[in-house]
């Protein structure tokens, strides 16, 4: 047979098993969406202030039209171009990409060329002694110069016939889904966690103010007191206890203080920078959060959460692995060629006469393994069930997360209102308390009761703030918004 023949005959062939390995089996479960139930509409939503209307959602929107404070806005953009984690998470779907890239790489040939080279000068004695051989020439002194070369070109390839590298690269793929999903997590949560530090830090900051107020307010108590102790007209104990107010005030300063420039650091560590101070003056950033905010249907969290969607990609990575494992029941078929060429020297390294062609075969069906191979098919399975009611937990999850915040909405409103109430009344209580005390009708105790209870008050009123505040971003975040 000529040498031409064979290598038509030999393409032929290859291409023969490529149609063949194309439309083999593609062994495995199909996969199917688990099916979970979901509730008509959020619970919460049936109040009247939450708006159903499946045409829109909150979580639909960009972070810069639900979260509209100038400086939340500025250090939010800080942070999604300079956070680490947003970072990592960037690398980790790029090292996917990759492996992605190594999965399919199993699917093709692969080829290999190499070649090998001998040169060698043997002295004249050595040439009579072991006689000269006719690949070696002799020069004027009698030495003798041996060379020989060979390139040879090999191929190796195992066709897919069951599907086992293309299980494999359909769960690489799926896996870099599930990767682009936590990185659209990772970006929702940064959004999150941006917006409640913020407003952790503005509600540290009223807290601060209202404290320096209420020590500036008690220390002309306590200089007016001192004045009347002095001149006999009040008790020792009215200026001890005025001192207490004072006291009160002043501790709670630089616990403020402290709890503020930690909070700092932590906002700084979420932009990405080193330790230090920020801008945070904006007076109206603890506005409420919308009274009619549009959440959907329960329904569209399936397409809009990202931890749902990871979930449903690593379960589909799972179904797609479990193929791989059935595919090695199967006969792997593996296929080889090699072809090369050789001569004693340079000149005659591609001549026709010297080369060499052939090719291997080897067909291999396992029989016994330990049981290893059906240990790793039921593994596949198992982890697949187990990723099944990871991805069912999810949407419950969501569910929650949603359900949790509209309760959060309506609650967290009606308690700031009240709170407004309680600061009016007890305001109007530590100012009659004083004029009783000045009168001469009351004891100072009844003013160091208003006034702390005020003092409490007060504080309590910017931490309702702060929860109605938050709800806004407990709700944009459970309904899947901010990573778009």
């Amino acid at each position: 047979m000529s040498n031409s023949n064979f290598s038509r005959r030999g393409v032929t062939t290859l291409g023969l098993l490529a149609v063949l390995t194309t439309a083999g089996c593609n062994v495995g479960p199909k996969y199917t969406r688990p099916q979970v139930p979901a509730p008509p509409a959020f619970r919460g939503a049936d109040d009247a202030a939450i708006s159903s209307d499946p045409k829109g959602s909150l979580g639909d929107q960009q972070w810069s039209a639900v979260f509209k404070q100038p400086e939340l806005q500025a250090l939010i953009t800080q942070a999604l171009a300079n956070n680490y984690d947003l970072k990592i998470a960037a690398e980790r779907v790029l090292e996917q990409q990759q492996q992605v890239r190594i999965s399919r790489a199993s699917q093709f040939p692969t080829v290999n060329v190499g070649g090998t080279g001998l040169g060698a000068t043997l002295p004249g004695s050595l040439s009579q002694t072991f006689g000269t051989n006719s690949n070696g020439t002799s020069d004027s002194s009698g030495a003798t110069t041996l060379t020989a070369g060979s390139i040879n070109l090999s191929a190796a390839w195992t066709p897919d016939f069951w599907g086992l590298y293309r299980k494999q690269t359909e769960a690489a793929r799926d896996t870099l889904l599930a990767q682009e999903w936590a990185q659209k997590a990772v970006r929702l949560s940064l959004v999150q966690q941006v917006a409640t530090t913020y407003f952790q830090l503005r509600t540290l900051d009223l807290q601060l103010e209202v404290a320096k107020e209420t020590r500036d307010t008690r220390q002309q108590s306590v200089d007016l007191t001192t004045k009347l102790t002095n001149g006999g007209s009040a008790p020792l104990s009215d200026l001890r206890q005025a001192e207490q107010l004072l006291y009160t005030a002043t501790s709670q300063i630089p616990v403020l203080e402290q709890q503020i420039q930690q909070t700092e650091n932590s906002l700084q560590l979420l932009l990405g920078q080193a330790p230090g101070k920020l801008q945070h003056v904006d007076p109206n950033a603890l506005q409420p959060a919308p009274e009619n905010p549009p959440v959907g249907l329960p329904s569209q969290l399936l397409e809009r959460r990202p931890d749902i969607q990871q979930a449903e990609a690593q379960l589909k990575a799972a179904n797609a692995q479990v193929g791989a494992a059935k595919a090695q029941f199967f006969p792997q078929l593996s296929i080889s060629a090699s072809g090369g060429t050789g001569g004693s020297d340079f000149s005659n390294l591609f001549d026709p006469s010297s080369r060499t062609i052939y090719g291997l075969g080897s067909l291999a069906q396992p029989i016994f393994a330990g049981g290893k191979i059906r240990g790793q098919y039921e593994l596949t399975k198992r982890q697949k069930d187990e990723l099944i009611a990871t991805y069912q937990r999810a949407i419950l999850t969501g569910l929650r997360d949603v359900s949790n915040a509209l309760v959060a909405v309506n609650k967290t409103r009606v308690t700031r209102e009240q709170q407004d109430k309680l600061v009016f009344a007890a305001k109007d209580a530590t100012r009659l308390a004083r004029l009783r005390y000045q009168g001469g009708a009351t004891a100072y105790l009844e003013v160091l009761t208003t006034d702390t209870n005020l003092f409490n008050a007060q504080l309590n009123l910017i931490s309702a703030q702060q929860n109605e505040a938050l709800t806004l971003v407990q709700l944009y975040s459970a309904l899947g918004g901010g990573w778009q």
